[in-house]
């Protein structure tokens, strides 16, 4: 069975622009539909980026989501070095502040790479971050995913992946 491992932008795009919390219940309750269920998880670096805030949305993850959600991504140290390798390789086309800020240990984006990176069979990442090989000042979750043979999707095809409407 795949797991689908939601990135930060899954949540924070929807709660802030296309699902607000106060009006798209039945998106909300259908993400905890699958959280339950074990169809979408996410990584401790995800849960951080949202805590951060302290606003409505990381009070609905406290409060809506399994307690074993958010994944620790301490044993995908070697995947990470797997993802490390790969943006420094890409030192040429990359800019040093790029390959900084996504291997920053703030930034999910690196580590939900190396976490998928573990099980690349069954893992898929859901970004909604859309490939850009050409850019040199921002390093993109697709464009690791698409080097690294990691799957991903955005939102909408995860829920069409899994047959799910809301």
């Amino acid at each position: 069975m795949s797991v689908f491992i939601v990135d930060s932008n899954f949540f924070i795009q929807a709660h802030r622009v296309s699902y607000p919390l106060d009006v798209a219940y039945s998106f909300w309750n259908k993400v905890k539909q699958l959280a339950d269920s074990g169809f979408i998880m996410s990584i401790d670096k995800v849960k951080d980026e949202i805590f951060d805030n302290h606003d409505l949305l990381s009070e609905w993850c406290e409060a809506n989501l399994p307690d074993d959600f958010f994944h620790d991504t301490a044993s995908s140290i070697e995947s990470y070095r797997l993802v490390t390798s790969w943006v420094v390789s890409r030192s040429t086309h990359y800019l040093p502040n790029a390959i900084n800020e996504f291997l920053s240990a703030e930034e999910a984006d690196a580590f939900i790479v190396a976490y998928a990176l573990d099980d690349p069979s069954n893992n898929i990442i859901v970004t909604q971050e859309v490939s850009e090989p050409f850019r040199r000042n921002k390093v993109k979750i697709p464009d690791a995913c698409d080097a690294l043979g990691v799957r991903y999707v955005n939102m909408m095809d995860m829920f069409r992946l899994l047959s799910e409407t809301f």
